[in-house]
């Protein structure tokens, strides 16, 4: 909830900072993009870690660096000091969401555990409706600096965890083999795992490329096409509420119909929705789009996370999950350039959501052709 409330009030100030210091859709762009720069070092970097000292310490760690960050973001006055810190606020990010899938993966059984994943990211949503709430009620009237101060207050939250959160059992009973990081980056493309590392990577590029070059940009979208910041902001609001059932129908289907039919699914309905909402007109077409988009998107958020630790043995979990996503916050990199610069060379967002169109089926392939159905198997 945390990790999307600060990513979703990017999302709002990218559009407030736009207006406020007048910036250029390529410049708009970089804000995204060097955030999941730091996404992609903080999930390689501390996965890594995760799967060296344990889940809770880098779990921790990883919330304080981008709480942190965040807030200080708010004491920026210039482009670069703001990036530099989107920079941190992005490692933490980046480190926090591959590790804590990681941990809740170990601690449930084999017959709930993808749903109770799904359930744990469904809390994205709820962290993408406090951020578009914050941004309705608080940028208009106090400004997008108090919105970045109140994405600190969850580094408090580290001191509750270091008193009440177990770590994981399965790496604190695991046989401790020494590894190097050669090692166990070499073991993910060792023959038992490669076909299931390479689907990894082209699925979560496919699904970040897409997620950030359409999500960041949604409210600017919004302004692009002629509403006004604050009515934007509510109509984002009212899409982000379709996350919900996303999520929830994503749940309830992953231990039923598999991890291969519900991300392939959900894909596909992202892929079409994709689609409409570049080609759409009306504001009631957007609306409808937009809702599917969110609805769709985030369902396959769900069974990825749920789906990307089932793939590795403990010993390299934290370490393939962080890997696969930092291979996807690379395409994080390019989605909302991508989108700057397209605008800014006179593309139409029916050309952009085509290609993130584009992008998101070759990852619905990916899954269908090299992935592995992992329901209901017991953790090695």
């Amino acid at each position: 909830m945390f990790d999307a409330m600060d990513v979703g009030i990017l999302s709002f100030v990218i559009a407030a900072l736009a207006v406020d210091w007048n910036l250029t859709s390529s410049e708009m762009g970089w804000i995204g993009s060097i955030n999941s720069i730091g996404m992609a070092i903080g999930a390689f970097g501390f996965g890594l870690l995760a799967d060296r000292i344990g889940r809770k310490q880098v779990f921790m760690m990883t919330l304080v660096l981008f709480s942190v960050a965040s807030g200080l973001s708010a004491l920026t006055t210039t482009l670069w000091a703001f990036l530099a810190l989107r920079f941190l606020v992005g490692a933490g990010l980046g480190g926090e969401l591959p590790v804590a899938s990681t941990l809740v993966s170990e601690s449930v059984s084999a017959k709930e555990r993808g749903r109770v994943v799904v359930l744990l990211e469904s809390f994205w949503a709820a962290g993408w409706l406090l951020a578009a709430l914050i941004a309705y009620f608080i940028i208009p009237e106090f400004g997008w600096r108090v919105a970045l101060i109140i994405t600190a207050l969850p580094a408090f939250y580290a001191i509750y965890l270091r008193r009440n959160l177990p770590d994981s059992k399965k790496f604190v009973e695991q046989e401790k083999i020494s590894q190097t990081t050669g090692q166990k980056l070499k073991q993910l493309l060792a023959p038992a795992f490669r076909k299931r590392t390479l689907m990894l990577w082209i699925v979560w590029f496919a699904v970040v490329f897409s997620y950030y070059g359409m999500f960041l940009w949604l409210p600017s979208v919004m302004v692009i096409k002629g509403f006004s910041l604050i009515k934007s902001f509510g109509y984002v609001l009212l899409m982000t509420l379709a996350q919900l059932p996303g999520y929830f129908s994503a749940a309830w289907l992953i231990e039923r119909m598999g991890r291969k039919f519900v991300l392939a699914t959900y894909l596909f309905g992202t892929a079409l929705s994709a689609l409409a909402f570049g080609n759409a007109e009306t504001l009631t077409t957007l609306m409808v789009a937009g809702a599917f988009l969110s609805f769709f998107n985030l369902g396959a958020w769900g069974a990825l996370y749920a789906y990307s630790p089932e793939q590795y043995p403990t010993a390299i979990r934290a370490t393939g999950s962080g890997v696969s996503a930092a291979v996807g916050r690379v395409g994080g990199i390019f989605g909302p350039l991508l989108v700057g610069s397209l605008l800014t060379a006179g593309y139409g967002f029916g050309v952009i959501f085509g290609i993130f169109c584009a992008a998101i089926m070759v990852g619905v392939l990916a899954v269908i052709f090299l992935g592995t159905e992992t329901k209901q198997t017991e953790l090695t």
